[in-house]
């Protein structure tokens, strides 16, 4: 499902590893060259990228856009309204509790962007790969590594077979044990850490099924796997957007766990059953 508000460049971000080739064209440009859009008709873009009128206009609906000018308004409003806008600009004078108040505003941003982009069948069709796969392992290198024990703290409550590591020759060594059964969950920001396409090129010649949480469309991650899940994070002077995406990232996470359990029901229930009562001698 589009939503109305949605920016431009998000609805390219959801849609991208689902469009053909002519498509990607068309939204590189766009991510690539905002401002020549506004100021190109569709016959200039359709002239520029070598392609049919037609072909433009079909990619402006297959985004949820009712035409060309509909797109071009959306990406207007969107390139000329400052990062520093969407989300507070910190200031060297702000008080601590002002700044609080902003990096609080700036993750609930981060949120909303990111929960907008959330729809159009990945999220489910990454549920349904997780509910079917023998063994899940969660992948992630630097900031990304402590998202991915986070998933796997959170999914051995499932009953499903979970692994984790953070050591990136522990992480190819466990890559290497992975078969088409099983599901490799990789998580970065930018999709281009060298350590985690490493670990996805390994876990691809042996069939795995793959699933990214990344904010880029246009990366090597998102590429190659099987379904991409979007954060959408924006940066600031005083924060970077890999910081905020984390929240986002963690979300993501949350949401494919609490569908899993609900799935998954009485499964469930055993084995969260089974850990209270193993963590219990750790209570006083």
């Amino acid at each position: 499902m589009v939503h109305d508000n949605l920016y431009c460049f998000a609805r390219i971000k959801t849609h991208y590893a689902k469009f053909s080739d002519k498509e990607k064209k068309i939204a590189d440009y766009i991510l690539e060259h905002p401002e020549k859009i506004v100021h190109s008709s569709i016959n200039q873009l359709a002239d520029d990228l070598g392609i049919a009128d037609s072909t433009v206009f079909r990619f402006c609906k297959r985004i949820g856009f009712k035409g060309y000018q509909a797109l071009k308004i959306a990406l207007a409003s969107e390139i000329v309204t400052p990062i520093k806008d969407i989300h507070e600009t910190i200031n060297e004078d702000d008080e601590v509790l002002t700044v609080s108040e902003k990096v609080f505003r700036s993750n609930i941003k981060t949120l909303e962007d990111t929960l907008q982009i959330l729809g159009g069948g990945a999220f489910e069709d990454a549920v349904d790969m997780i509910l079917n796969a023998n063994k899940v392992e969660f992948f992630g290198s630097g900031g990304s590594s402590i998202i991915a024990m986070d998933a796997y703290h959170k999914f051995i409550r499932t009953g499903i077979t979970v692994l984790a590591n953070s050591d990136s020759h522990m992480q190819l060594m466990s890559a290497s044990q992975l078969n088409e059964d099983d599901v490799a969950v990789f998580i970065s920001h930018s999709g281009t850490t060298k350590d985690v396409i490493q670990v996805l090129n390994v876990a691809k010649e042996n069939k795995v099924k793959t699933i990214a949480i990344t904010n880029f469309a246009k990366s090597p991650l998102s590429h190659k796997v099987d379904i991409s899940l979007y954060t959408v994070a924006e940066e600031t002077d005083y924060r970077s957007e890999a910081l905020s995406s984390r929240i986002a990232q963690l979300s993501i996470i949350d949401a494919l766990y609490v569908n899993v359990m609900m799935a998954r029901k009485e499964e469930s229930k055993k084995a969260l059953h089974k850990m209270r009562n193993a963590i219990s001698v750790k209570r006083i």
